[in-house]
């Protein structure tokens, strides 16, 4: 979820970091090349044993990710035993395309993960939640992005009133489990953290 939407300009900036050695790998330089109210770019020289290269880099706050489940219906319908999901969806600029997915949001910077989760929950759909875990956690694209997702599983939901940002636009719904499951295995879910948070989800329900 976009916060502090103020315009963003590029940077030439350098910033000072000392040099590091984590795993072999020596930080020679890094440079910040631009820095906007989400993320920021760095360009930054490592060697690497006898080999030195160039590395661009995404720094992110890191997100939370919340599958949210009502099993209430399921519980009152001995026919169903599965709970409903909550779902949001909403267009994605970079992807041009409307997508299902979990509500999710960026970290602020010194927030607290799990008020961050409650947070975004409530502001995206109006839902709160009683009962809160933390399930685990995942680097989104590791290649180039140091995002870390923290992906909770929220239950004991209350309905109340979204409360998003002026430039979005959410559609919230729940759907039965093994419908959003089925939507996943039909790619018509897309979005890499919802499939990972209800493929999880169901390795972890399924009979062993």
């Amino acid at each position: 979820m976009p916060r502090n939407p103020a315009s963003a300009k590029p940077s030439r900036k350098k910033k000072p970091r000392p040099t590091v050695k984590t795993s072999g790998v020596e930080l020679i330089s890094s440079q910040e090349i631009y820095r906007g109210p989400a993320f920021s770019v760095f360009q930054d020289f490592v060697r690497e044993g006898r080999h030195t290269g160039q590395r661009d880099v995404v720094r992110h706050t890191g997100s939370v990710v919340i599958l949210a489940i009502d099993e209430a219906r399921a519980k009152n319908n001995p026919k169903r035993n599965n709970p409903d999901v909550l779902l949001i969806r909403q267009y994605r600029y970079a992807a041009d395309t409307r997508m299902w997915e979990l509500p999710a949001g960026r970290i602020d910077p010194g927030e607290n993960i799990l008020a961050a989760a409650k947070r975004e929950l409530l502001e995206e759909t109006g839902v709160t939640a009683r009962r809160w875990k933390k399930m685990f956690d995942f680097y989104a694209s590791p290649g180039f992005l140091d995002e870390r997702m923290n992906v909770f599983l929220a239950r004991g939901l209350t309905r109340g009133v979204a409360q998003p940002e002026e430039d979005e636009q959410i559609a919230v719904r729940f759907f039965p489990f093994d419908q959003a499951l089925g939507m996943v295995l039909q790619r018509r879910i897309r979005d890499a953290k919802t499939m990972t948070a209800l493929l999880w989800l169901h390795a972890q329900t399924r009979p062993r």
